[in-house]
């Protein structure tokens, strides 16, 4: 198993429970329906995945996490919102289910952090049903651009491209969901990409003000400091170029994500 880069802390769920199925699933949503049978790989705080099981529904939803306490966090959403599902702790490498045990297997965000993403793909293959969709999307940290260009923001790119590699994870995996699909057996995969644009004052309020904070106090920040890839004046200064970029009134960022949809 590759290591989590993001941990759980506060400014990464900040982040995570901003992703809705309408913001980070959109491309799945016209291929659902009600009584359908889901699998959410990577369920995280669980707001996606409350989400798709509202729209499955009366179908039953599955979600699954690598560990208790990332688990604890998406119970914590569906008991929230009055709905259940399956909750699973299990790795992707290797499903604890059966094959062909659901209508649709989904993962926001899961194959860049894993350590064989194709292994994975294959294994969410395997218990995908004859006819049902395998959905992906995940981003790809190389293509992200950005406007004003502050020489702080690509020092904080090349960073978490460091720490996440060095975690056993790929970062730019976005524009490799096609090849990692067909190596894991798929014969007419589609693909496409979409983004998120934080361009707003609200958008780069937010968007800025988490990266601020998560570049300080996050279990990222902690492996850059512990492997000496940076000092903590560096990292202060990566901050404070975070904050001048939301305050500025021509800020205008782009994360770009590759979505692949296939068929067993």
């Amino acid at each position: 198993m590759a290591r989590y880069t993001h941990g759980h802390g506060e400014s990464v769920l900040r982040s995570h429970r901003w992703r809705t199925a309408e913001n980070s699933a959109a491309y799945l949503l016209p291929h659902l329906h009600p009584g359908a049978s889901l699998l959410d790989v990577g369920s995280g705080p669980g707001t996606i995945t409350a989400d798709l099981a509202t729209l499955v529904a009366p179908g039953r939803v599955t979600a699954l996490e690598a560990t208790d306490e990332a688990l604890a966090l998406t119970g914590a959403e569906l008991g929230r919102r009055g709905l259940a599902a399956d909750l699973v702790v299990g790795d992707v490498h290797d499903l604890p289910f059966p094959d062909g045990s659901f209508d649709v297997v989904h993962a926001h965000q899961v194959l860049q952090h894993v350590a064989d993403p194709v292994r994975a793909l294959a294994e969410m293959r395997r218990v995908c049903r004859r006819g049902g969709t395998v959905a992906v999307r995940d981003s790809d940290y190389a293509a992200f651009t950005w406007w004003p260009a502050l020489p702080a923001l690509d020092r904080w790119l090349a960073l978490y491209e460091e720490a996440a590699r060095a975690n056993g994870g790929e970062p730019d995996a976005g524009r490799r969901l096609l090849a990692w699909a067909r190596a894991a057996g798929f014969e007419e995969p589609t693909v496409g990409a979409s983004t998120w644009c934080f361009a707003t004052p609200e958008d780069r309020e937010y968007w800025g003000g988490m990266w601020a904070a998560r570049i300080l106090d996050s279990a990222l920040a902690r492996q850059l400091l512990e492997e000496r890839r940076c000092d903590p004046d560096e990292l202060e200064e990566i901050s404070a170029a975070w904050r001048a970029w939301a305050a500025d009134p021509d800020g205008w960022f782009v994360v770009l994500h590759g979505e692949l949809m296939a068929r067993p």
